[in-house]
């Protein structure tokens, strides 16, 4: 996963050097077309310098300082007034960024700037084909009618009605993303739309601009051990990096990897970081409240139950229904 860091920001560093040229370009041409530009901006530049030099010496003239300030202002009044007779204005000399934050450089105000970041979960994506998942698996093409609408004598509801209320749940999810802070458990048996369904927000999500990232359970956990035994991979934040801060975490499948005294800890520092972060998860299993208190320890369960809204699916594996077009 470093390299693919490595590689994003290679690719912002090309972003940068090209734009630089393109902005080049356009100087030359002007300069070209109109000498007395060049002239003036050369000048300003040796003023510049000469202000430097003032501060370097500790020369706290302030005839000298008032003198450059007054000839400065002049020759910018007048660039400015030479560019507007002939049809351009102080926006042809700047840089384009893709990102103003961090001028492309992936880098904001000392860490990782929100355009890197997606940048990062893009490419992931990229690689994990999920694009072409969230293509199928949005909420456009959820199918309520799968869901059986026969009460279920243990729950004392169908599973159509459960799952209109778990849909509803999500949409407000979505709906309130940027105005409440809110994390949810989606749990219940395999074949139940717990995927589905949270690819449907990530979907809804990313196409507002969010930074959302998917990974299994096991795919998480795989990476913290390579980051511990990899001493390159550590010191490169990379994928790792982004998923305390990404705006909203899926875990999928939680329960499906292989425990460890250190899987186990780290769970617990991506819920408490995520948590003290104001940033929403949402963590899908096939465990029972029940079953997940016998896997994790006190410290995990205890956020989950006080701070996540806890979605139960249940009913007939909905997987055979579409497969053989039932509805």
């Amino acid at each position: 996963m470093s390299q693919i860091f490595k590689e994003v920001l290679r690719g912002m560093e090309t972003q940068r050097l090209r734009a630089q040229r393109a902005l080049d370009a356009r100087q030359g041409f002007l300069y070209e077309k109109l000498p007395q530009v060049k002239k003036i901006d050369q000048e300003l530049a040796g003023m510049g310098l000469a202000m430097a030099k003032l501060v370097l010496r500790r020369d706290d003239s302030a005839a000298q300082t008032e003198e450059l300030r007054r000839r400065g202002e002049e020759l910018a009044t007048a660039r400015r007034q030479l560019l507007y007779d002939n049809g351009y204005d102080d926006t042809f000399f700047e840089e384009v960024y893709n990102c103003v934050a961090c001028k492309d450089t992936g880098f904001a105000e000392n860490t990782h700037c929100h355009c890197l970041k997606q940048r990062l979960v893009a490419k992931y994506y990229e690689m994990s084909n999920l694009a072409r998942v969230l293509e199928r698996e949005n909420f456009d093409a959820f199918n309520i009618n799968y869901y059986s609408d026969a009460a279920d004598p243990a729950y004392g509801i169908s599973p159509r009605d459960n799952m209109q209320r778990v849909w509803a749940a999500s949409l407000k999810f979505v709906e309130n993303f940027d105005k409440n802070f809110e994390n949810l458990l989606f749990y219940g048996h395999t074949g139940l739309g717990k995927t589905f369904l949270s690819n449907c927000i990530a979907k809804e999500l990313l196409d507002s601009g969010k930074t959302v990232l998917y990974t299994t359970a096991a795919q998480l956990f795989k990476l913290v051990e390579e980051h511990r035994f990899n001493r390159a991979a550590a010191e490169n934040p990379g994928y790792l990096g982004i998923v305390a801060t990404v705006d909203l975490l899926i875990i999928d499948d939680l329960g499906t990897e292989f425990g460890t005294i250190v899987t186990t800890s780290e769970l617990f520092n991506f819920i408490n970081s995520r948590l003290l972060g104001r940033k929403s998860t949402i963590i899908s299993t096939n465990l029972t409240p029940g079953e997940l208190e016998e896997h994790y320890d006190d410290r995990i369960t205890s956020r989950i139950y006080g701070e996540y809204t806890l979605l139960q699916f249940f009913g007939d594996d909905i997987r055979i229904a579409k497969k053989h077009g039932l509805t």
